[in-house]
């Protein structure tokens, strides 16, 4: 049977091909990273030199960082299918049904692997130790075992909380690599190779520009290309100039720290309604109608970072920095 890609629905759309033709596809293009590069590149070549499966593969990293694109160079590197699947929508049924379709040294990718439930998670277990599964055929008494040997494959993991995975599952991994954020220069040369894929003449300043507003994530710097791109295609003769990429920055309210609106009225919020902090999260997701877990996995993370907030035992806090972006003082407290 053969292995082509089966794409779960949170990866399709016109937007998710564009972001598939812009990865890199090759280790070779990838940028950054570089331990995990050369670290990567040697067990690559041992299991080519072997001719045997690439040992299980755990990516840890924030959203972005190229997690996807890694497994999917995995799989062009050894030129071996690969089937895509995300965590939370895999039942224990779904796991057997994937894992006996697999070929000899095919990639399995399982993308938010850290939200797989328990039942699929134990079918996984001797799939990947000894390559194979346990069928249970009947019911009560009456009840027996199958065990049907897999080939050899190679499970490719991406969590954003390595925390949460658990422990007989984190220790069958052979290899783990922690991807950490980009420089605005790595950036920037991203966008250049972007801008050259989409076929759309961009200045090197502008790239520059739009690198450092990318809070340090090429999906980020990606998304924010293709919006640019519009309104030079829109509003201007199509190339992208310092003054236009400026122009389209500030029409999507992404200001010069690469803050959005949503990240400005989360400071705001902290500082206007709560007196600087702390504040609990759950007070701070009603606040700002927004669930407590897309508050400390997509907003925190990049305020952390810029050391705008603090995490405390009481809440959250503004600092120093976080008052001066938006303007205010420690006397003066008013914000939008």
């Amino acid at each position: 049977m053969s292995s082509t890609p089966f794409l779960a629905p949170a990866v399709q759309g016109d937007d998710e091909e564009l972001e598939q033709s812009l990865r890199p596809r090759r280790l070779d293009d990838f940028v950054n990273q570089e331990r995990t590069k050369e670290q990567l590149g040697i067990a690559l070549e041992a299991a080519r030199t072997r001719g045997e499966a690439l040992d299980h593969v755990l990516l840890v990293g924030p959203p972005g960082l190229g997690k996807t694109s890694l497994a999917y160079i995995v799989r062009e590197e050894l030129d071996v299918g690969i089937r895509t699947v995300a965590g939370p929508a895999l039942e224990k049924k779904d796991v057997a049904a994937i894992l006996t379709t697999l070929e000899a040294h095919d990639v399995l990718f399982i993308d938010e692997i850290h939200r797989l439930s328990r039942t699929a998670e134990e079918i996984l277990y001797p799939a990947l130790e000894d390559f194979r599964i346990d069928i249970v055929m009947g019911q009560g008494a009456a009840a027996r075992t199958l065990a049907l040997d897999l080939p050899p494959f190679t499970l490719v993991g991406a969590t954003t909380r390595t925390g949460l995975l658990t422990t007989p599952l984190r220790d069958r991994f052979g290899m783990t690599f922690r991807l950490g954020y980009y420089e605005p220069v790595e950036l920037a040369s991203i966008v250049r190779r972007s801008a050259r894929i989409l076929a759309v003449e961009i200045a090197g300043e502008a790239a520059d520009e739009i690198a450092r507003r990318s809070r340090g994530t090429p999906r980020i710097a990606n998304r924010i290309l293709r919006r640019v791109r519009d309104v030079a295609q829109v509003r201007h003769e199509g190339s992208i100039t310092t003054e236009i990429a400026r122009e389209a920055l500030h029409l999507h309210e992404v200001d010069e720290q690469g803050l959005e609106r949503i990240d400005r009225e989360l400071l705001g919020t902290i500082l206007g309604k709560f007196d600087g902090g702390p504040v609990g999260l759950s007070t701070l997701a009603v606040a700002l109608g927004e669930e407590p877990d897309t508050i400390e996995d997509v907003y925190e993370p990049y305020l952390l970072q810029l050391g705008f907030i603090q995490r405390t035992p009481r809440g959250r806090v503004i600092t120093k920095l976080g008052r001066a972006h938006v303007g205010a003082t420690a006397a003066d407290e008013t914000l939008f």
